[in-house]
């Protein structure tokens, strides 16, 4: 037989209002039809940020981020905050602002804490600073 607990706030130990509960790697959560379990953890965006390459100090907000570099025009290079431990993670990327469209072009996977991005016209060489892009990486962190 299965139980089920109902609460409606998980608190740690030390009263804290849950900021300091743990959920193992393992932990999974069920579906929306139920009948599929996805691991939680593995489900998680690990790095995400947005940006506007019109300004001189372009980010706009950001998770696990340590530093965001203009290298050029339409070139950033950034470090995370926790590292990934695998090259095998996926950047997911779009953005531009509605007038330019700008894509983005990311370098090869690394395990190392930095990054590089770059925004470009769709179907052409140019490089631009467009005013709002942003991406995500899903993956494992070391």
């Amino acid at each position: 037989m299965t139980s089920q607990l109902n609460v409606d706030t998980i608190v740690d130990k030390a009263g804290s209002g849950g900021t300091n509960v743990k959920m193992a790697n393992t932990s999974t959560y069920v579906a929306d039809g139920g009948s599929a379990t996805q691991n939680t953890v593995q489900g998680l965006v690990k790095h995400w940020c947005t940006y506007d390459g019109d300004e001189s100090s372009p980010v706009e907000d950001s998770f696990n981020q340590a530093s965001f570099t203009d290298v050029s025009t339409g070139k950033y290079s950034m470090s995370f905050t926790n590292n990934f431990s695998n090259i095998t993670h996926c950047p997911i990327c779009g953005g531009g602002d509605w007038k330019t469209q700008g894509i983005l072009q990311g370098q090869e996977p690394t395990t190392s804490g930095t990054g590089q991005i770059q925004t470009r016209y769709p179907n052409t060489a140019g490089a631009l600073d467009t005013e709002r892009t942003g991406h995500m990486i899903a993956g494992d962190l070391a």
